[in-house]
């Protein structure tokens, strides 16, 4: 008769998945998280396929087609809903293009951000003594450095594009996930099913990859989540004064920009990217907060 293998080792091996799975389906079951993944991947849809399927050009100059209106103000029409810019380019698909850059952009920088300080936390965590003394002091350096001087300085010498804005994002937020999951190993490494892995033999990459790492993910799955919105918001702001991905890509910060000088007669320019990406921030804001609360109640032992 086979019996269930209940060891430390195997515990621990499928601790950490399971209760992230458990986080992930409490999370689905709230209301809210469902309207936020709803629209947000409407949202993802719409910028990834819109731009690809019109017709008309984000790029393309039509001065006959300046300053139009949205659909719903006199002189606006259905060929632009959102209106145009002061030359005469679709306002709606600029926007997505804008989206789309913007969210590449953040998504790239949390995985690379997720593996870095998750990969530096757990090896200071557990190994401690001068390499987590090492890393920390690193961490310290790193974090005493303002995000929008480093910007400055690395995007103010180099042209900008889509990787150097990565590249400083990434350099910015990495130490916040190396401290969180460093704080999570020095109590995981405690735990039974690390001692009973090391008397059976297992290496300590093996014990950090395969039993450390997955306990880790429910802790800073909610971080990562809301770290998409906030690296958003920066790369629209790097736009906006001048230091982000330039023109004529289109993104958030550089279409806003060119829209302030026109806002007093022509509100739409600035106003109409500047909603899509708070509607995409409340969206992102809704998941995290979803998951963070079914984390909460998975350790507060509430099913």
């Amino acid at each position: 008769m086979a019996t269930k293998d209940t060891s430390p080792v195997n515990q621990g091996e499928g601790r950490g998945m399971s209760t992230t799975r458990r986080m992930f389906h409490m999370a689905w079951r709230m209301r809210g998280f469902q309207v936020g993944l709803g629209v947000f991947l409407l949202m993802v849809l719409a910028a990834i396929i819109l731009p690809e399927i019109t017709e008309i050009s984000a790029t393309k100059i039509s001065v006959r087609e300046r300053f139009l209106p949205p659909f719903f103000l006199e002189g606006g029409t259905l060929k632009h809903l959102a209106g145009t810019d002061q030359l005469g380019r679709d306002l709606l698909l600029r926007s997505l293009i804008g989206l789309r850059n913007a969210l590449a952009i953040g998504v790239a920088s949390v995985v690379v951000m997720f593996i870095l300080g998750c990969g530096l936390g757990i090896v200071s965590g557990y190994w401690g003594r001068w390499i987590d003394t090492i890393l920390m002091r690193f961490t310290d350096a790193q974090l005493s450095v303002p995000l929008i001087v480093l910007a400055i300085t690395i995007l103010g010498v180099t042209r900008p594009n889509a990787g150097t804005v990565i590249a400083v994002l990434v350099l910015s937020g990495w130490p916040i996930y190396a401290r969180v999951v460093r704080s999570v190993t020095l109590s995981e490494r405690q735990r039974e099913y690390v001692r009973g892995a090391k008397i059976l033999g297992a290496s300590d990459l093996r014990i950090m990859l395969i039993m450390i790492a997955p306990n880790i993910l429910p802790p800073v799955a909610f971080v990562a989540v809301l770290d998409v919105a906030r690296m958003m918001i920066f790369e629209a702001l790097f736009g906006f004064i001048g230091i982000g991905i330039q023109p004529p890509t289109p993104t958030f910060g550089n279409i806003i920009s060119d829209g302030t000088k026109y806002i007093i007669n022509y509100w739409w320019i600035p106003t109409m990217p500047g909603l899509c990406l708070i509607i995409m921030l409340l969206s992102i804001n809704v998941m995290g907060s979803g998951l963070e609360r079914s984390r909460n109640k998975i350790f507060a032992g509430v099913s």
